[in-house]
């Protein structure tokens, strides 16, 4: 979503990325410079929002300087994310329009010049080759989370190094098996210091001392195979989780929670986003149904066709 218009909006398929001016009353296909690589993440430049950038599978990172009308290759440094790598997730630091981290099946990338160049950052992360997810702390942008494939990782130092903090994710005779945690998305909470969410495709997890231990969370939750996790920007304690059997949330940081699903055809969601101006409007992906919004934080969800605009003349 656009950081400070609600009613503009970037939407990936497995065809083309789409764009909506009109809170989704019609789509442009904004795909121009793009290759036919599958895009799978894709971040909007929170201070100059006509900066966007598209991960791919193969062919590493593009760049549109116009929001979406023409895209660019920018992976100097990223020539190894080829062919069956992907960039799961791109990531801002805070208050930076040129610092940005991304997330990749060779591991955790840097640029501090808006992506003309980029340099590996893996020092710490032993026999780790894929990185699933990567969060920047809004409060110390010096602190990271990363999820790979051989368990969670933090940094203190802005990624320069990193250190494994698993203890309470999994038992280590099963973190021995190779991407045995399947981490799938790490969320550092704004509202409360060395708090973090981490969902994996075997549950999930919380920790309140920077990852030094984690607790088990959400196990009334009906599927434990999670695609996706955010917080409310606002509102401290709220969580909403994505899995196979739709969207769950919860007020008092992962104790209880409450499906909302009414009104999504398709409980199989693959991508959740909310609203940095409104938290009570959400976006869901899902997995063949399309895309499904809500304006009451999730209390009713209506589907939002992917209807094209009319070609100008």
């Amino acid at each position: 979503m656009h950081p400070t218009k609600p009613h503009l909006l970037y939407v990936a398929t497995n065809d083309y990325i789409y764009k909506t001016r009109d809170t989704g009353k019609t789509w442009t296909n904004v795909s121009k410079g793009m290759t036919h690589s599958r895009v799978i993440s894709l971040a909007v430049d929170p201070l100059l929002p006509a900066n966007v950038y598209a991960g791919t599978k193969g062919d590493a990172i593009f760049k549109s300087f116009n929001g979406g009308h023409q895209w660019i290759s920018q992976r100097k440094g990223l020539e190894g994310v080829t062919i069956t790598s992907v960039v799961h997730e791109i990531k801002f630091v805070p208050g930076s329009s040129q610092h940005i981290l991304a997330a990749t099946s060779m591991g955790v990338f840097e640029t501090e010049n808006a992506g003309k160049t980029w340099a590996k950052r893996m020092d710490g992360m032993i026999e780790v080759l894929m990185v699933v997810t990567i969060d920047v702390d809004p409060n110390q942008p010096q602190t990271l989370y990363a999820g790979t494939s051989g368990g969670v990782y933090r940094s203190f130092d802005g990624a320069k190094n990193w250190t494994k903090v698993n203890n309470g994710l999994v038992p280590p005779e099963v973190l021995k098996a190779s991407r045995a945690l399947s981490v799938v998305k790490i969320k550092i909470d704004p509202h409360a210091l060395h708090t973090v969410y981490t969902a994996t495709l075997k549950g999930l997890y919380k920790t309140t001392n920077d990852g030094e231990s984690w607790q088990r969370i959400g196990e009334t939750l009906p599927d434990q195979f999670f695609s996706d996790l955010i917080l409310d920007p606002m509102t401290p304690g709220v969580v909403y989780v994505a899995s196979r059997a739709g969207v769950h949330i919860s007020r008092d940081g992962g104790q209880t929670w409450n499906a909302i699903n009414e009104g999504l055809t398709n409980l199989n969601i693959r991508a959740l986003v909310i609203s940095p101006m409104d938290p009570s409007t959400l976006y869901v992906g899902t997995n063949r149904a399309g895309l499904f919004r809500t304006n009451n934080g999730g209390r009713l969800w209506e589907p939002v066709p992917l209807t094209l605009a009319p070609r100008s003349t």
